[in-house]
């Protein structure tokens, strides 16, 4: 893509024309509902394979844990990758890991082997960690008042993911007896080739001379008052809605309600993540991004108490959806933020190293949800969330004075 030389040689963002804005957003949406349904996979049936394949129960979350570690573990390198080639070849390199997670998780399932399987959910982290830079990449060439919306609008397409992923699970999961979901992680396969697909037709900026620079050290960027905020805010939205929702299939397994029951409720769940993109940029632009992510911790604390309510369906199915509109305020709020404290040049240093340290902290909620629930129960998983609201309570209130508008 073509720049002018001011925009080189004076570190101003190109903004890209209306048409190109337009056709990124929507391929990007689309690839956001491809890859949403692939984690909507790994998701609902990751506990459940573990449970079926592990050496012990304590291990049954492990592979859906393996999968938040492979996200963090790429983030940063697909940063780079992005920042040397640019962003279509690191969505094309995270696509070829999502094909590979559905073709070693099915091979996995037919051959009864655990440890292979968590290698194929950490490709599937690996996929993930790319799909987390569409929100970014959409406000690439996009004026500054906009670009909240375009990140909205992208995240929005996470909709679909909410109802192909189940729908996929639902469909596919018997059809290969005896083995379980081994027809499900093939179709997982065959939807990140097609999102493969339609990335090529991406066009964003090209790295400049002034990207590979990189702008101010990154120790100086990080010490910004906003900027800790949002990482504050991004992490934990996003490890307690990892860490309520790696648990919750196999709690209502547990529990005994039928698994079309958890696929639906993961399906709620994964709606409520992503529609209120449609109007949260607007929120955002309205009262601020600071604002918007704190609303949603709040709203992350009352799914936890709707889930303390009881164990049967109804709560089940409106934890998740409280909690899906949680995390969208908090984690969308939270990136809004981080487009406010960067650079153009250091875009995708600054986004790779706040969504690297966003999801180690999250591997942390994944790695001791499955624990927690196997040895003292779901309802210990839900006070521990609200522990960890409370725990955060002072960060919060220092932040807010002095970050927040």
């Amino acid at each position: 893509m073509e720049q002018t030389d001011a925009a080189r040689a004076g570190g101003t963002p190109p903004v890209l024309s209306e048409s190109i804005q337009r056709g990124n957003i929507a391929r990007l949406a689309l690839a956001q509902a491809l890859a949403g349904a692939n984690s909507v996979v790994v998701y609902a049936t990751g506990a459940i394979v573990g449970n079926m394949l592990a050496p012990s129960p304590m291990l049954a979350t492990l592979p859906i844990s393996i999968f938040v570690v492979g996200m963090a573990a790429c983030i940063l390198p697909m940063g780079a990758l992005a920042r040397r080639r640019g962003r279509r070849t690191a969505f094309l390199t995270g696509t070829t890991a999502g094909v590979l997670t559905g073709l070693l998780a099915a091979l996995a399932v037919v051959t009864g082997e655990f440890w292979l399987f968590c290698l194929a959910t950490f490709f599937g982290g690996a996929y993930n960690a790319v799909v987390l830079s569409f929100r970014f990449a959409a406000a690439d060439g996009v004026a500054p008042k906009r670009r909240a919306r375009a990140l909205s609008l992208v995240m929005a397409g996470g909709v679909a993911a909410g109802v192909v992923g189940p729908t996929l699970v639902t469909w596919t999961m018997d059809l290969w007896p005896p083995y379980i979901f081994a027809a499900t992680f093939l179709a997982q396969a065959a939807v990140a080739a097609a999102s493969a697909l339609i990335l090529l037709g991406v066009r964003l900026p090209m790295p400049t001379a002034a990207d590979l620079a990189g702008g101010r050290p990154l120790a100086a960027i990080v010490r910004q008052p906003r900027f800790i905020a949002a990482v504050i805010y991004g992490a934990i939205s996003y490890m307690l809605m990892n860490f309520l929702m790696t648990a919750a299939p196999l709690a209502m397994h547990l529990c005994g309600h039928p698994q079309e029951s958890s696929n639906l409720g993961l399906q709620w769940h994964v709606i409520a993540m992503y529609a209120p993109s449609f109007y949260t940029g607007s929120l955002i632009a309205r009262f601020g991004a600071g604002r918007v992510a704190a609303a949603g911790l709040v709203l992350t604390g009352l799914a936890a108490a709707v889930g303390l309510g009881g164990d049967d369906v109804d709560h089940f199915w409106g934890m998740l959806i409280v909690l899906g509109v949680g995390w969208n305020f908090g984690f969308l709020g939270a990136s809004a933020m981080v487009l406010e404290c960067h650079r153009p040049e250091e875009r995708t240093r600054v986004q790779s190293f706040n969504d690297f340290v966003v999801f180690g902290l999250m591997a942390i909620g994944s790695f001791s949800s499955g624990g927690l629930l196997s040895a003292y129960g779901w309802n210990t998983v839900l006070w521990m969330s609200v522990a960890v609201l409370l725990l955060a309570a002072v960060p919060f209130a220092w932040t807010a004075r002095k970050a927040l508008p």
